[in-house]
């Protein structure tokens, strides 16, 4: 399920907006260290947050066909002005299952990392209306691996998403999307499956279905402080209702949230 990486790489590399002439065009790469710290939703459905608090170096690259930037890092295997398909990377932190009390004694949800093809459709054609935001379609199709479980085979998801950015005359560049997020049934099993021998009077049996997993409305946002400085942050919001297994004892809560707020420094570009 890409979320948390995805959102936080967005919101680091700057929300893509058409160029307006008094800016000049992105460095091919940058290299330098960020921080941030995070609130996230355990799962959606959770009445529990994860907190994380994280420094750590960072590397963009912005090739024609390799490409580690917003969204998180791919390679572009066709790249037309309205369409392109490339192969990307995410994911989402996992959680203690002993530190959120619906999943007390069950087993932990790892760190998830996702690998597969997307399709972006720039609904402008790719010539965007100078002074304009930008709308696009994104469609990514990916399997989930549990990176605590030696990358074990988590399931697959398939998350439709229609995102509109911007760069303000400000200087804050900032980006909002609403999205579904479909999973098959062995990633719904992850997050709300309830196996028999993990059951309780307070949180009975249940098996997990494929289907609808939430809905997600998104908002990221940075501003440049100076030419090696930049403040960036994203919120999220997601919901169940309507969802294939709200009626999961794990799901605690129909709607919650995940936000971060972190600075990055640029060493070298």
């Amino acid at each position: 399920m890409r979320s948390t990486f995805a959102a936080l790489a967005a919101a680091l590399a700057a929300p893509a907006a058409p160029a307006q002439p008094a800016q000049p065009a992105q460095p091919l790469w940058e290299i330098g260290a960020g921080a941030f710290a995070v609130s996230q939703q355990a799962y959606p459905g959770a009445d529990e947050q994860v907190n994380r608090g994280i420094a750590l170096p960072y590397a963009l690259y912005r090739g024609e066909f390799l490409r580690v930037d917003r969204g998180g890092a791919g390679l572009r295997a066709v790249k037309q002005p309205a369409f392109e398909v490339d192969i990307g990377v995410s994911g989402a932190f996992g959680a203690r299952s002993d530190d959120i009390e619906a999943r007390r004694g069950m087993p932990d949800l790892g760190t998830l990392v996702e690998f597969g093809p997307r399709l972006t459709w720039r609904l402008d054609g790719g010539t965007p209306t100078p002074g304009a935001g930008r709308w696009r379609v994104e469609l990514p199709l990916r399997g989930v691996f549990d990176l605590s479980a030696d990358l074990r085979h988590r399931g697959m998801s398939f998350e439709p998403e229609l995102q509109y950015a911007r760069r303000s005359s400000g200087g804050w560049a900032y980006s909002a999307s609403a999205g579904l997020v479909f999973a098959d049934r062995r990633l719904s099993r992850t997050f709300y499956a309830v196996d028999p021998v993990y059951a309780t009077a307070e949180r009975p049996a249940y098996e997990a279905r494929a289907g609808l997993l939430a809905t997600r409305l998104g908002l990221t946002v940075s501003r440049s402080l100076s030419p090696d400085w930049r403040l960036f942050g994203f919120a999220r919001l997601d919901s169940v209702a309507g969802a294939a297994n709200r009626d999961s004892p794990l799901v605690r809560r129909t709607t919650g949230g995940s936000v971060g707020i972190g600075v990055a420094w640029t060493w070298l570009r």
